[in-house]
């Protein structure tokens, strides 16, 4: 089917015409015009939202942008946007009062959350699905899925009750069997960057339940709204995402056990959400962590599914910290932050989450806590 409109004025005015392009519901093979000046566009048009969304890829050369028209009331109503150059995707946030803890900070959930929400308003933003987690035109017609490998998070200052965060992020390709995606948090009011996470997602089949090389197609569907340099969110050598996870041996230090998820811990996806596996490692920390320290970084390697009627178990014990203080400070398009570990204040955890019933692992993950500032 297809539809006929005119583009984007941003797209008219770069061009330096005004036109008309045939364009086509997004599914099928985009039509390639060619303008003056040799820039050339490729014109999407989603079916997304009641009002069609319209996406232009614009390129001179070497270089390229994504331009997006106007959606639905919820596109113009939220506030982000994609890049100039259409390869990652900005959102500011405003941190309500049910998303603090008793610090009246942000609760290190709504941080994983807030990535999670962003990373899925990039996908609907270049004309992916709504009926899952950045699915493409070939994933749904072959019904496969993106879940979590591997997530990281390292938070430099947790924001408040009524702060203003911005969180950019991009995706890029991952060996040849995933894909990964990365974030950048900034306080708004200061622009200094108080956060960088990162993650690696598979593909599975959403029948099956089994995991799935991610074929040339799909790649390619994703390619086309990537940086086409590698950006990383942690840059350095020898970073804490890269970090491998030692399994945490019985007898566990602290346990929890007996964890069952609650109906509204499921996602689309049709199991455990991501972010309710952080609630149930931080359920066996032990309390007087809790008051005195607070968490500068979690690592999480995705092992299995959690189903609605699987019963877990959370086990915690501590980790002797090996690595030196350090200070990295980076500047340019990659993450940049400046991070201070000091051996004596900061704690090392080793986490494990298994099923009750047969002891299989579901999750193995490893935190870092920093005392708390001084009020």
């Amino acid at each position: 089917m297809l539809l006929k409109v005119s583009c984007n004025a941003a797209v008219a005015a770069y061009a330096g015409d005004q036109i008309q392009a045939q364009c086509r519901v997004l599914g099928q093979s985009p039509t390639r015009l060619n303008f003056p000046r040799r820039r050339r566009a490729v014109v999407f048009s989603s079916p997304v939202a009641k009002a069609p969304l319209v996406q232009a890829v614009v390129s001179e050369g070497r270089a390229s942008r994504v331009e997006s028209g106007s959606g639905g009331l919820a596109d113009r109503l939220r506030l982000g946007s994609l890049a100039e150059d259409g390869l990652s995707y900005k959102e500011k946030f405003i941190v309500r009062c049910y998303e603090v803890g008793i610090n009246k900070t942000a609760t290190v959930e709504t941080i994983a959350n807030l990535l999670q929400e962003v990373g899925c308003n990039h996908a609907q933003s270049v004309g992916y699905s709504t009926d899952g987690f950045a699915t493409t035109t070939t994933m749904r017609k072959l019904h496969l899925i993106w879940v979590t490998a591997r997530m990281h998070i390292e938070i430099y200052k947790y924001p408040a009750w009524s702060d203003v965060v911005e969180i950019e992020t991009w995706c890029q390709a991952e060996g040849r069997i995933g894909t990964r995606r990365d974030w950048i948090l900034k306080d708004c009011a200061t622009g200094q960057v108080i956060g960088r996470a990162t993650s690696k997602w598979v593909m599975m089949n959403q029948d099956t339940r089994r995991f799935q090389k991610v074929s040339d197609d799909v790649r390619a569907e994703h390619l086309v709204f990537g940086p086409r340099e590698l950006r990383l969110a942690f840059p350095e050598d020898n970073n804490r995402s890269l970090k491998k996870i030692s399994k945490l041996e019985d007898p566990a230090q602290h346990s929890r056990l007996g964890l069952v998820p609650r109906r509204a811990d499921l996602d689309m996806n049709q199991h455990v959400n991501n972010v309710a596996y952080i609630g149930w490692v931080l359920e066996s920390l032990p309390q007087e962590i809790i008051d005195t320290h607070e968490l500068q970084a979690i690592t999480l390697d995705y092992r299995r599914e959690c189903q609605h009627d699987d019963v877990v178990d959370s086990l915690t014990s501590l980790e002797p910290i090996k690595e030196s203080g350090a200070v990295s400070e980076l500047r340019g398009i990659n993450g940049s932050a400046t991070a201070t570990a000091n051996n004596q204040e900061c704690l090392n955890f080793l986490h494990l989450l298994r099923l009750s019933r047969d002891g299989l692992e579901i999750n193995r993950g490893r935190t870092e806590w920093r005392k708390k500032p001084a009020l």
